[in-house]
């Protein structure tokens, strides 16, 4: 992680000493709603004709394929920085800390499938270092709208789990997962930019623990401010002066 900041101060200060080249920085606040896809690779070996609750594969029933509840968050944020050479295609490169979890009920019968009455929550806590291609278009009055294709490499800093943990409590300490955004970006006072953006940060390859595939998928919501430079003013030389009527 500590690599990764020196590379985004490296990657600012180059961008100011290129012009053109540095597009702004910002900072953004988010909120997660976020769930886990568990899928048992060994549920078809079940054999229900000898299968009894006494005498059963234990890794056959347990845990049973699901799609978690969802897990909403409201603490989530980070800092970003723009470069690029040209206006419309930018590179857009972020330290974000973000939380993920999933609410589940704790299975208290492996073989019935029986589960517990409440819901407890599984909350990991990432930060991430996250780049994106940004599509950038005009649309009047300073106004933009934008995707946000990329990807995000992930380090798990700390998690708390509370249901499921022998499958809930595997999941890697690095990783890196698929994102896509789009956003609304206008202007709000001098050089400072207001914007708004939807992800879908979903596992593009699935965490395999024991028996068993996870996949996380999140959808983040964001709002923030971004300053950019002021463009300079294009002097064509080829253009005629006017030097007056002496000359």
């Amino acid at each position: 992680m500590r690599k990764i900041v020196i590379i985004l101060i490296f990657a600012v200060n180059l961008g100011f000493s290129q012009g053109s080249f540095f597009k702004g920085i910002g900072f953004f606040v988010a909120a997660t709603q976020s769930c886990h896809n568990y899928k048992n690779l060994d549920q078809d070996k079940k054999d229900f004709a000898n299968d009894n609750p006494g005498n059963f594969n234990d890794s056959y029933y347990y845990p049973q394929s699901h799609v978690s509840k969802e897990y909403f968050n409201v603490i989530s944020g980070g800092l970003f920085a723009e470069f690029s050479k040209r206006d419309n295609i930018r590179w857009q490169t972020e330290l974000e800390y973000i939380k993920k979890g999933a609410r589940e009920k704790e299975v208290t019968n492996h073989f019935t499938g029986e589960r517990a009455g409440g819901f407890s929550t599984n909350k990991y806590v990432y930060f991430q270092w996250n780049n994106y291609l940004k599509f950038y278009n005009p649309i009047g009055y300073k106004a933009h709208w934008y995707l946000m294709p990329g990807v995000r490499i992930e380090y798990l800093f700390r998690k708390s789990i509370s249901a499921m943990s022998p499958v809930a409590g595997g999941f890697p300490t690095f990783w890196f997962s698929a994102s896509i955004g789009a956003g609304y970006e206008a202007p709000l006072v001098k050089n400072w930019y207001w914007f708004a953006e939807y992800h879908w940060n979903p596992d593009v390859l699935a965490h395999k623990i024991g028996n068993v595939k996870a996949r996380n998928r999140t959808f983040e919501l964001r709002v923030g401010l971004v300053w950019r430079p002021k463009q300079r003013k294009i002097d064509d030389c080829n253009a005629p002066r006017y030097n007056g009527p002496a000359y």
